[in-house]
């Protein structure tokens, strides 16, 4: 806000858009437009309205009146030097996306708020583990900042239940499914059906629940698409709309290598690992450990956490996978400030310990690509040093 004029504040519904906008310091205009009488006032005349309403102004759901837009571009420059007037937000990106770029490029920060992370489910301030990692800061700090700062059971706990924090507020495990069930039906009927009214809202539904099952899996959309009964460019967009309100994260391959024969295919994963639970119908964490999905769970939440806490140390970082023909594999890959590779290999386990075996390919991507350190997330007690550059860290201190 001390540099746009405008903020854009987008996320999955349901995540706490609303009530942080709620704690703003100072005096502050709120307009709701999923609210009929707020949407018509703003609608009617979309220029008066923002002349009427020229700083501090708060827009609720703003995909739902696109004629605000182009408006807002006006209102901003007729004012450019001025910050801080106006925040949107918004649950679904792809409207919002497409009119920012259109009508409001250069003059609009987009901010993405996720649900709550490990740290934040179980109040703890954010680890320094992610600034440390991206500032060539010296090892000790880095080993320091990687101690368990949860016991193991809440970080299970966590993994369980997801992210969302309306959850978190209550004891009941009745409300939680009961909300979990009601999520999806306002995830289909309110934002899906909105954005994209010609969609089957039927078969979407199985495509979600069958994606569910592919979670944590590289995605072959032909099969996909068998399985559905539908074209594989319907999947291809399916996967698009899923990814882009936030339900659906999409993780590509890693493809800078011309030594190796890489897989080209993308996998992704099902963003909140409790959303994830429940659709699997898994009801409690001891079923979860004998369940076939454990490990891609365990993996995905992981995933997540990892890349909420980048983002919300105002961290750039672009995910990946890795996987060559040969069958090496490394679970995630970060580009961002790593060092003078620019590359993070992280590997995730559910085990307390790997061995040297199970470390190969994070090895010989450590050696091959001159990665300043390699990454183990794992369940132990405490940090340890598996090798030179690789370094084991307990999921509890993320």
């Amino acid at each position: 806000m001390a540099h746009f004029p405008c903020v854009v504040l987008t996320g999955v519904r349901q995540c706490g858009k609303t009530t942080l906008l709620g704690t703003l310091p100072g005096t502050w205009q709120h307009f709701d437009m999923e609210n009929s009488a707020d949407r018509q006032q703003l609608l009617a005349d979309p220029d008066l309205f923002l002349r009427l309403h020229p700083n501090r102004l708060v827009i609720d759901e703003a995909q739902l009146a696109p004629p605000l837009f182009s408006a807002l571009r006006v209102a901003i420059d007729r004012d450019r030097s001025k910050k801080g007037r106006f925040l949107l937000s918004g649950s679904s990106c792809p409207e919002l996306a497409r009119q920012m770029s259109e009508s409001l490029a250069g003059r609009v920060a987009r901010i993405e708020l996720a649900p709550l992370s490990l740290a934040e489910a179980w109040q703890l301030p954010a680890s320094s583990l992610y600034r440390l990692l991206t500032q060539n800061a010296p090892m000790p700090d880095i080993l320091a900042a990687a101690a368990a700062r949860l016991t193991v059971q809440q970080v299970q706990d966590y993994w369980f239940a997801g992210g969302y924090p309306e959850p978190w507020l209550s004891d009941s495990e009745e409300f939680r499914s009961l909300w979990a069930r009601h999520y999806i039906d306002s995830y289909l009927l309110r934002d899906i059906g909105a954005l994209f009214p010609n969609l089957n809202r039927d078969r979407f539904r199985q495509f979600i629940t069958l994606l569910s099952q592919h979670s944590g899996n590289i995605l072959n959309n032909a099969d996909i698409a068998r399985t559905l009964g539908v074209s594989e460019p319907t999947v291809r967009d399916w996967l698009g709309i899923a990814h882009d309100t936030f339900l659906w994260r999409h993780i590509p391959a890693w493809d800078r290598s011309t030594a190796k024969q890489l897989v080209k295919h993308p996998k992704g994963f099902l963003r909140d690992s409790g959303l994830l639970h429940r659709l699997l119908r898994i009801p409690d964490t001891t079923q979860l450990a004998t369940h076939p999905v454990v490990g891609k769970s365990w993996e995905g939440m992981v995933v997540e956490t990892l890349l909420r806490g980048f983002e919300n140390a105002g961290i750039e970082v672009q995910p990946f996978h890795y996987r060559t023909r040969g069958g090496a594999e490394i679970d995630l890959i970060l580009e961002g400030q790593f060092g003078t590779a620019g590359l993070l290999p992280i590997e995730i386990k559910l085990t307390p310990h790997s061995d040297q075996r199970a470390l190969r390919s994070l090895t010989e991507f450590v050696t091959s690509q001159n990665c300043q350190l390699g990454l183990v997330i794992n369940n132990d007690e405490r940090p340890r040093w598996l090798s030179e550059r690789i370094l084991a860290v307990p999921a509890a201190s993320l």
